[in-house]
């Protein structure tokens, strides 16, 4: 089975309707209307759900699909984030427990947000900012991030967030590419135990050509700061003085909320569009299904803690929308997990009493790495009542030491995937479940449906390697490609345009049981001698040998095989061994783990694997440094200074080759 990217070359024949799907579409669509009403309407909605697909029944050319989720209603984002809880008597409520690296805190309570995301709404009007216009927000994880971030929503505005720690370059880009009028930034922002500079990336990615009328800038490290008079203004001249009244427009279901760009590996970032009412309401819903306590009278104990940067689409929604929506208190840090030592997150669960733990399998890894004999027993971990992992498929090895050191074993294991493209959690072990399985995505969520098919779009059967696509998509989806609605299409509807299949872009199988196990990226799918290989498997593999702290695996050009396997590991830092006893010690480790297909042809030291700041490794870079080829787009990378490492890593590993 081929699980090429291209379409096929088989006519399509747009003559007939697409069939129709085997889910349940009216079920699903009631089923949202209900969620829908967890929301404050100031409008109700007049249709639940409209879907125009690719296909143009008796047309050649396929159109950009349409999504339309609760017509007619109206609403405003933040006021479900925050005014709501403040009407309904919680406003002394902890909403925000804000942590910095340095070790300063602050608990932010609904009614004080409220006042917060007013004054910042105040003082955008105040600078020009209405309706549709853009604003990027390019500030560290603080609590100035969410209060902006909902002050755009509340004026109808559009926010686009970038990582703080990205490039001018990358910056740039995003500023241009919405035609923002505003950037709001900071002087600077603490990492790794150092006052980093902010506001020069800033500087110099509005230098050029784009429509920044202001740059919004608050004050966090005290760092120097070049200043342009009239363009410059500090958050605590703007907003600080701003009045905390403001009275909140609603606006329509499908106005744009935010725009969110992803890393792709060809190309520049594409910049998905999401929309306010249909996103707000999967987002509440499946924050609540997935993290709540199931005992809606102990509700008012979570304390609940995503670990992603506030850039992040899984920040977005269950960081920002998800929690604030349902009115939950949570914690946001803004430093890195090993500053100043290595236990800070353990800190941290103790000091607020975090109940949920989401995180990423690479900062799960990380801390098996620094605590290889298991959480110091000083640590009281015992208020967590739940985990959680996120941006990609998770190693049973990983999975069991999470739940094992800081979940006692026992605690429930939602192993999420989605995408910045859906927009909320399609996949996931129910937190009822009693027999979950490690690494496993198990199925999807109420409200949404997947199926796993081949290159002609077919079922595949139990145990086969397939495309997983979502066949009932939920009203999180993304709409479009910011000012490219023909690479929305391209990218993800024109593949199974027949069917009216979303591409996901990964590779899945059903083991036995009929559970959904997510296999990475298509493109990263190694196939050696007809023999289709997973990367995350093989990664699996790695990282179960006690030796190996983190693994990227990626296919290189083989001209006899098609493909072979290389492997960049991270060691131990207690592993003495030469690179040649690694790379014999871990080819046989894989051998016996999968089999002598999956034995990597060369296994490559390194301090670093490349890393978006979703933790996704970025094996196409692994691919063009091993082969020497041009790097593509790597301003999405959190690590970009792990490149030079290992290009290094690389011409050591050649040159012992040659000698």
């Amino acid at each position: 089975m081929s699980l090429s990217l291209l379409p096929t070359a088989t006519p399509l024949d747009l003559s007939e309707p697409a069939p129709a799907k085997a889910v349940d579409d009216g079920a699903r669509v009631d089923f949202w209307a209900q969620q829908a009403l967890r929301l404050d309407w100031a409008e109700q909605w007049h249709t639940t759900h409209t879907f125009e697909p690719a296909i143009v029944p008796g047309q050649q050319e396929l159109r950009v699909p349409a999504i339309e989720w609760f017509a007619g209603g109206k609403l405003n984002a933040a006021v479900n984030c925050v005014d709501r809880h403040v009407t309904a008597d919680k406003g002394e409520k902890v909403a925000l427990y804000f942590e910095g690296e340095p070790g300063d805190r602050r608990s932010i309570t609904y009614r004080e947000l409220q006042d917060e995301v007013c004054r910042a709404a105040n003082a955008l009007e105040a600078l020009g900012i209405g309706k549709g216009d853009r604003v990027v927000i390019y500030l560290p994880v603080i609590a100035e991030t969410i209060i902006i971030t909902l002050a755009v929503a509340r004026i109808g505005a559009i926010h686009s967030l970038v990582f703080g720690g990205f490039s001018a370059e990358a910056l740039k880009f995003r500023v241009e590419d919405t035609g923002a009028k505003l950037l709001v930034t900071t002087d600077g922002q603490f990492r790794r135990g150092k006052a980093i500079p902010v506001k020069a990336n800033a500087d110099e990615a509005v230098s050029g050509e784009n429509s920044i009328e202001h740059v919004l800038v608050v004050r966090r490290t005290g760092s120097e700061v070049e200043w342009t008079e009239g363009r410059d203004i500090w958050w605590h001249d703007a907003v600080g003085q701003a009045s905390p009244e403001h009275t909140a427009e609603y606006f329509d279901a499908e106005t744009p909320l935010f725009i969110m760009y992803t890393s792709g590996t060809t190309g520049q970032p594409k910049g998905l569009v999401h929309t306010t009412g249909g996103y707000l309401t999967q987002a509440s819903y499946s924050h609540e299904f997935l993290f709540s306590n199931p005992d809606p009278a102990l509700r008012d104990t979570d304390v609940h803690w995503c670990t992603a940067d506030l850039a992040w689409v899984t920040a977005h929604t269950y960081e920002i929308y998800g929690p604030l929506s349902n009115g939950v208190t949570q914690v946001i840090f803004e430093g890195t997990p090993n500053t100043p030592h290595p236990g800070r997150h353990f800190e941290i669960i103790e000091r607020y009493g975090v109940t949920s733990y989401y995180t990423a399998p690479t900062l799960v890894r990380s801390l098996m790495g620094w605590f290889p004999d298991g959480v110091p027993a000083h640590h009281d971990l015992s208020s967590i009542r739940m985990l959680g992992t996120v941006g990609e498929a998770v190693n049973p090895q990983a999975w069991h030491w999470l739940r094992d050191q800081l979940g006692g074993g026992t605690v429930p294991m939602v192993d999420t995937w989605w995408q910045s493209e859906t927009g909320a959690t399609i996949l996931s072990p129910r937190p009822s479940d009693t027999g979950f399985k490690a690494g496993c995505a198990s199925r999807a969520l109420p409200g949404v449906s997947v199926r796993i098919v081949d290159d002609a779009g077919a079922d595949v059967g139990r145990d086969e390697q397939g495309f997983i696509v979502v066949d009932g998509t939920g009203p999180a989806m993304a709409r479009t490609v910011w000012g490219n609605p023909q690479r929305y299409l391209d990218s993800y509807w024109r593949k199974f345009a027949q069917q009216g299949y979303f591409l996901a872009g990964d590779g899945a199988r059903y083991d036995a049981d009929g559970h959904v196990w997510i296999l990475g990226r298509v493109d990263d799918v190694i196939n050696i001698s007809g023999h289709r290989l997973s990367t995350i498997e093989i990664e699996s593999a790695l990282v179960s040998h006690p030796a190996v702290v983190e693994a990227g695996v990626t296919p290189v050009t083989d001209a006899l095989t098609g493909h072979a396997v290389v492997a960049f590991v991270v060691l131990q830092s207690s592993c003495q061994n030469s690179p040649s006893e690694v790379e014999a010690q871990l080819r046989a480790h894989v051998a016996h783990m999968i089999g002598p297909i999956a034995k990597p042809s060369a296994v490559v030291v390194v301090p670093d694997v490349p890393k978006t700041r979703s933790g996704k490794i970025m094996r196409r870079l692994l691919t063009q440094m091993f082969e020497g080829t041009p790097l593509g787009d790597t301003t999405s990378l959190q690590n970009e200074e792990s490149l030079a490492g290992i290009i290094a890593a690389v011409e050591q590993y050649k040159t012992k080759e040659l000698s």
